[in-house]
C-alpha cells in the first residue's frame, strides 16, 4: 500500500489499523533543538480522543503517546521522531456483520475490490483512528512554527451555522463546549441536535473553519506546490471530508473583480482578506482562513440495503460505537494537518533565495 507518507521535507508516515495492537508514525525532517512540550501533544490527542463526551464515539481509549526516539531532554535532536498509541478498548465483534458485506458509502468495498483483502474490524487502515498519528504530528509541527498560530473550530452542523465565521477573533469559548464552537448558544444548538440525531440512529455532516495568524510572507511555491493547493489536499486526505474552499471561496465566483481585489495599504497589508492570506500560492501575510466539509458518518444505526461478497443484495444495520457527528472531534485533525504543510513550506523556504 502506497500513499502513507506527507510532505516533501517536514514528512509524516503514519502505520497502524483501527484494531491492532497500536497506531504511530514516523517523523523525519523536523531540526534538531526544537524544544517539544510532549504535555502539549497529549493535550491535542486528548481533544481528537473518543468517549470525550455524550456527543462523539463511546469507545474508551486514553489515547497515550509515548515517543521511541528522537526527543532528548525535551529536545528534538534532528533524528527521526518515532512515536505509538496503543489501542486499548477494541471491540472486534461489533463487525463480525461487515466481515462479508458492505457498508453504504464506506471505504469497505472500494477497499476490498483494490486489495483483495480487508480488516473489516472498525475499517482497518481506512479508518479515522489513524488520524491520532496526524495529531501528534501537527502538535510537534506547531510547537516548531511558532509564534505561527493554528486554530480550528466547528462553523456548522448540518443546517446550523454560525454567521462570519472568518471575523471571529475570539477563541476562548471553543474548548468551553463539546462541539467546540465559539458560540455559545449555537453551540448548545448543535450539541441538542446531534444527540436528537443520535437517538434517531443517523449522522450529520458539519463545517470545520481554520484560521491561521501570524503567518510570515512567501510560503508555498507559485506553480504546482501552491500553499492552498497543498492545504487543500491535507485537508481533503482526512477522512470524511467532502470539501475544501479558503478566502472567498465559492462566494467569491458572484463578485466582481473591483469589489473582490484586496487593496494594498502601504505597509504592504491589504484593506481587506478575501484572498484568504494567500495569493499567487504564496502566503502574503494576512491570516489564512479556510472551510472544511464533513459528510455524516457513513455507519449508521439503522437498516440499508447493501450487497456482500457475492453480489447479493443484503440488509445491513450498524453496530458498535461511532460518533453521530464527526466535527467536534475533527478540530485538532485539522489543526494538524494545517501545522504540518506550513512546517514543510517553512522549511522548504529557506532554500528559495541566498
Amino acid at each position: 500500500m502506497a500513499g502513507n507518507t506527507f510532505g516533501k521535507t517536514f514528512t509524516l508516515t503514519t502505520y497502524g489499523e483501527s484494531h491492532g495492537l497500536a497506531l504511530g508514525g514516523v517523523i523525519d525532517g523536523c531540526p534538531a533543538g526544537v524544544k517539544i512540550d510532549v504535555a502539549a501533544i497529549q493535550e491535542d490527542l486528548d481533544r481528537r480522543r473518543p468517549g470525550q463526551s455524550a456527543i462523539v464515539t463511546q469507545r474508551k481509549e486514553p489515547d497515550t503517546v509515548e515517543i521511541h526516539s528522537g526527543i532528548f531532554e525535551g529536545v528534538s535532536t534532528g533524528t527521526p521522531i518515532g512515536f505509538s498509541i496503543k489501542n486499548t478498548n477494541q471491540k472486534s465483534k461489533d463487525y463480525s456483520h461487515i466481515k462479508d458485506s458492505y457498508r453504504p458509502s464506506h471505504a469497505d468495498y472500494v477497499y476490498d475490490q483494490k486489495y483483495g483483502i480487508r480488516d473489516y474490524r472498525g475499517g482497518g487502515r481506512s479508518s479515522a483512528r489513524e488520524t491520532a498519528a496526524r495529531v501528534v504530528a501537527g502538535s510537534i509541527a506547531k510547537q516548531f512554527i511558532a509564534p505561527v498560530n493554528v486554530t480550528a473550530f466547528v462553523s456548522a452542523v448540518g443546517e446550523l451555522s454560525i454567521e462570519n465565521p472568518h471575523h471571529i477573533d475570539d477563541f476562548s469559548t471553543i474548548e468551553n463546549n463539546p462541539v467546540r464552537c465559539p458560540d455559545p448558544v449555537m453551540a448548545a444548538e448543535m450539541e441538542t441536535y446531534i444527540k436528537q440525531v443520535r437517538k434517531e440512529g443517523d449522522t450529520v455532516g458539519g463545517v470545520v473553519t481554520c484560521v491561521i495568524k501570524n503567518v510570515p510572507i512567501g510560503l508555498g511555491e507559485p506553480v504546482f506546490d501552491k500553499l492552498h493547493a497543498t492545504l487543500g489536499q491535507a485537508m481533503l486526505s482526512i477522512n470524511a471530508v467532502k470539501g475544501f474552499e479558503y478566502g472567498s471561496g465559492f462566494a467569491g465566483a458572484a463578485r466582481k473583480g473591483s469589489a473582490h481585489n484586496d487593496l494594498y495599504n502601504e505597509d504592504g497589508t491589504t484593506k481587506t482578506n478575501y484572498s484568504g492570506g494567500i495569493q499567487g500560492g504564496i502566503s502574503n501575510g494576512m491570516d489564512i482562513y479556510f472551510n472544511v466539509a464533513f459528510k455524516p458518518v457513513a455507519t449508521i444505526m439503522q437498516a440499508q440495503e447493501t450487497i456482500d461478497k457475492k453480489g447479493d443484495k443484503v440488509v445491513m444495520e450498524g453496530k458498535g460505537r461511532h460518533d453521530p457527528c464527526v466535527v467536534p472531534r475533527a478540530v485538532p485533525i485539522v489543526e494538524a494537518m494545517a501545522a504540518l504543510v506550513l512546517a514543510d513550506f517553512s522549511l522548504r523556504n529557506n532554500s528559495s533565495k541566498v
